[in-house]
């Protein structure tokens, strides 16, 4: 079954091959479609059981200046103190080198809609969300 989007392959493909790294006691490394057993510590620790990783940089994959990604997500860091959203802090890298690092937040205890209502805010192509069955699932949004 292939799935239409405006989001090109090469990219979703990158998403897939993408580390997402969350800073808490011990870092986690996270990776689409497959089961975390960190995750699922993670969950026990902060009692939750769900979890999102989102960022603000680089709207629709279009690259824009390092201060400008900074102010974008220093934005969406203040939307979930204001909405007292626990969260820490995250990076996605992709193992290439040919994609910049982009800072990014772990958001804990947000629903597949919230997150999607989020990410959409902050014109991203996609989020990661993952439920409690620790496996996270690349949500595209185009």
């Amino acid at each position: 079954m292939t799935l239409e989007s405006a989001i090109p392959s090469e990219t979703i493909l990158a998403y897939t091959e993408t580390d997402f790294i969350v800073y808490d006691e011990q870092t986690l490394i996270l990776h689409v479609d497959e089961y975390s057993t960190g995750l699922n510590k993670l969950y026990e620790t902060h009692k939750t059981n769900t979890c999102t990783f989102i960022t603000a940089y680089n709207p629709y994959s279009q690259v824009l200046k390092e201060s400008v990604n900074i102010a974008r997500n220093k934005d969406l860091a203040a939307e979930l103190d204001d909405k007292a959203l626990k969260y820490l802090l995250a990076e996605g890298i992709h193992h290439s080198g040919d994609w910049p690092v982009e800072a990014s937040y772990l958001v804990l205890g947000l629903s597949l809609k919230e997150s999607c209502e989020l990410g959409k805010k902050y014109e991203q192509n996609a989020i990661v969300w993952c439920d409690s069955d620790c496996l996270p699932k690349l949500v595209l949004f185009r």
